[in-house]
């Protein structure tokens, strides 16, 4: 295997502007740029997110090659997210590398922001990391914008064998919290109100789709009428009980989650069961997925906490097993916002 193969990824698909350095597959550095310009609006203004990852792209990129010690033209070639996403952020990020790749003369690798989060779990911190899952395995993938379980064969061969048919999981929890008045982004703040509710205190509807596939639109309609009802009994019912109400929304999505996680498991008899994307920082579900190990035998692979959101680690690991296998991308490559697997 061919060594000193350094990486640089970058990721720009929605809000956060973020670049890392890969050598041999081992992480050497992960900087990432947040915008909390969003935060007034109650969700992602697309022109907003633009407009700040031109401003962030230069100096993140600039600090993730000197936290990795090296030089810009060390690098052997340049990955960066090539969609689905925000088609104004993803444009950011693609014509930077683009740029920036045939400025250095290195090759140029496309990745797939989805297949990322999967992949996340292959990012190595140092050279004797042994904590990747053995494939095949199942991953839930859980996010804003997507709800997937996806049979992994290998890095290039993923298998949906489910997926939301209407609104995904991250983007019912923001939904519910932006009713409940308390902010964006939701699902941090349920997660810390669930914590100190009970899950059982209220109940709403769960979904009743056929096979592996999500919904997760009645459950907010459900959300949305109780909310109404409550509050024309009480008008300040949220502030009084917004604990109870965070953790039974909370404890609803994981159930619908994890009924069909345990249903893809028994018709496929993969017992090595992973989670990604950026719902998988929620507590109530990592949790599950322990209680899951317990009572069936699971063997899990929760991904740190700093691998969750959307990182440039995760592209760059993508982008190293690319160049192992020499696929690299053209120059006029364009971006594509539509949600899908390659």
């Amino acid at each position: 295997m061919k060594k000193n193969i350094y990486i640089l990824g970058i990721e720009s698909s929605c809000d956060d502007t973020s670049a890392a350095v890969l050598k041999d597959g081992v992480l050497l550095s992960n900087v990432t740029a947040s915008q909390a310009v969003h935060e007034a609006y109650g969700g992602v203004v697309p022109e907003l997110a633009s407009r700040a990852h031109q401003q962030n792209v230069v100096p993140v990129v600039d600090q993730a090659i000197k936290k990795a010690g090296i030089s810009k033209e060390q690098l052997t070639a340049v990955a960066f997210t090539r969609g689905p996403g925000l088609m104004g952020s993803l444009l950011v990020g693609v014509n930077f590398a683009k740029g920036f790749a045939r400025s250095l003369g290195i090759p140029l690798i496309d990745v797939n922001h989805l297949q990322g989060h999967v992949m996340a779990h292959f990012i190595k911190e140092s050279d004797d990391d042994t904590n990747q899952p053995p494939l095949p395995f199942l991953c839930l993938l859980v996010s804003g914008g997507n709800s997937q379980i996806v049979k992994v064969n290998a890095y290039n061969d993923m298998e949906v064998l489910g997926q939301t048919i209407d609104d995904a999981a991250g983007e019912a929890i923001d939904k519910c919290s932006k009713v409940m008045g308390l902010g964006y982004p939701g699902g941090p703040i349920i997660d810390k109100l669930a914590r100190q509710g009970n899950p059982k205190a209220y109940q709403f509807a769960e979904p009743h789709i056929p096979g592996l596939d999500y919904s997760f639109s009645g459950l907010k309609t459900s959300f949305l009428y109780s909310l109404r009802k409550w509050i024309g009994e009480d008008p300040d019912f949220i502030e009084h009980h917004k604990e109870n109400i965070a953790a039974s929304l909370e404890w609803t999505i994981v159930d619908i989650l994890m009924k069909k996680l345990r249903l893809a498991v028994k018709q496929t008899g993969i017992k090595h069961v992973a989670v990604a994307g950026g719902v998988s920082a929620n507590n109530g579900l990592r949790n599950a997925f322990y209680d899951h190990a317990k009572r069936y035998g699971w063997t899990i692979y929760i991904p740190k906490f700093s691998y969750t959101t959307d990182n440039a680690a995760m592209i760059g690991i993508v982008g190293y097993y690319k160049y192992l296998d020499g696929e690299t991308c053209p120059i006029d490559a364009p971006a594509f916002s539509k949600v899908t697997f390659k």
